[in-house]
């Protein structure tokens, strides 16, 4: 019921999206996307999939082993699994310019921004099978009653500045690793860019090709050890890859020693964001000239779920799929299938450990204070579209340490960097300037 007694319009989604369910069935059948997922002869038995509104009956769609789909509706407990959400939530989801968090479903199940009433009824292991299936269908429907959304224009490049190295590093906790880096520019400043949980530096690529960056910075992006391109760590086992401070600040110090680096700006987001305010705070060790936390705070909890390291769950599917709704959903398609290709690529077990370290192993509550900004400077960035590590988690802390700064940044998600260099440097480059005119050499 609304505030006034009625009826809520959304309370019967397939009455709610009849016009996008009416063309449903054809716009799947000649998706390239979803063409391209159900095209395997690995779905042996009949698949059906749900969407509703509480208490009401849901939109379905069945996909048999042969790839064909079929649309219809009906009640709720009819499908394998079913994405169930309040009226006035998928109200807010199908909007045709929505609102973090409801821009994805994993956003709407809430991390930091929790909803009562949204969850997955039915089978809990069909869905972490075909979630990938089910957001691709919920993007086929809000298209369906607004037509595609509009993005950012992607400024393509045709010449590539970025030279890619190997070098031995003495990790400690994970022991020595042939580390994959790479360069580019040749400005005064120099700049470390540390990526995202499992993943890997290619999210830079945007932004080390970037002119005005290359003018004014030197820039070096590593992956982390059994990460991306470089190669297991000496004490690596496949499966048990875990991240900690002690190991990710140690890494981040053993690579700028390696590389000769002098006081160069760490920059990351998301647990990369974590990892620049744990640099802050030991810049003794790391020797950085500031830091730049993207996606960053001084705690955050999540509730832990296994799916990103189970044996039943294909990881190169449900990864990427978990972490695509983060984005801000005007930022360019192509870099958003950056972002999941990447994701898909990974290591057995990287992105679960390394959230070992973002999900609540890195707690600097009762020592963020501690940061000197005359020493090492720290200038918090988050995108608006964030739901994980929000702005306002970002500007609590910020306003924790004397002296800090935070910016929220319009139009960008969880991977500024990645989504839309063009729109992110700008605010890059305000906070190295900051940082360079804040710092007391």
């Amino acid at each position: 019921m609304s505030a006034n007694g009625t009826t809520h319009s959304w309370t019967s989604l397939p009455d709610a999206m009849s016009k996008s369910v009416s063309s449903l069935n054809k716009r799947l059948d000649s998706d390239p996307q979803w063409q391209a997922f159900i095209d395997t002869n690995a779905i042996i038995e009949p698949v059906t999939m749900g969407i509703a509104s509480a208490g009401g009956d849901a939109i379905m769609v069945r996909v048999e082993p042969n790839a064909k789909t079929s649309v219809s509706t009906g009640p709720a407990d009819k499908s394998d699994f079913t994405l169930a959400a309040k009226a006035e939530q998928w109200e807010k989801f199908f909007a045709a310019d929505p609102r973090a968090p409801f821009t994805s479903f994993v956003g709407l199940q809430g991390m930091n921004i929790k909803q009562e009433g949204v969850g997955v009824q039915g089978n809990q292991t069909r869905f972490a099978q075909y979630g990938h299936l089910a957001t691709r269908l919920l993007e086929m429907l809000r298209d369906g009653l607004h037509g595609p959304m509009e993005e950012y224009k992607h400024e393509a490049m045709d010449e590539d500045h970025i030279v890619g190295k190997y070098a031995y590093v003495d990790c400690p906790v994970w022991g020595r690793t042939k580390i994959f880096y790479e360069t580019s520019g040749n400005g005064p400043q120099q700049i470390v860019f540390c990526h995202t949980a499992g993943s890997d530096s290619r999210q830079y690529h945007g932004v080390m090709n970037h002119p005005e960056m290359m003018k004014r910075c030197t820039m070096i992006a590593f992956d982390l050890p059994a990460h991306g391109r470089s190669f297991p760590n000496a004490n690596y086992i496949p499966g048990n890859h875990t991240n900690n401070e002690d190991a990710y600040v140690g890494t981040i110090a053993a690579v700028i020693k390696t590389l000769k680096l002098n006081k160069p700006i760490v920059c990351g987001a998301s647990m990369a964001g974590q990892v620049c305010v744990a640099v802050a705070i030991r810049n003794d060790e790391v020797q950085s000239g500031g830091t730049i936390p993207m996606q960053g705070c001084d705690y955050l909890t999540m509730d832990r779920q296994f799916n990103d390291k189970s044996p039943v769950v294909n990881q190169a599917l449900f990864n990427p799929d978990w972490i695509y709704g983060m984005m801000a959903p005007k930022s360019p398609y192509v870099n958003k299938q950056l972002i999941w290709h990447t994701y898909s690529g990974q290591a057995y077990g990287i992105f679960h450990g390394d959230l070992d370290f973002y999900f609540g192993g890195f707690d600097a509550r009762d020592r963020v204070e501690q940061i000197d900004v005359k020493k090492c400077p720290i200038y918090f960035l988050t995108g608006e579209f964030d739901w994980s590590t929000t702005p306002e988690m970002s500007k609590a802390t910020a306003d924790k340490i004397k002296g800090a700064r935070f910016q929220a940044m319009k139009d960008l998600g969880h991977f500024p960097a990645t989504e839309n260099p063009s729109l992110f440097v700008p605010y890059l480059v305000e906070a190295i300037d900051w940082i360079q005119k804040t710092r007391e050499d």
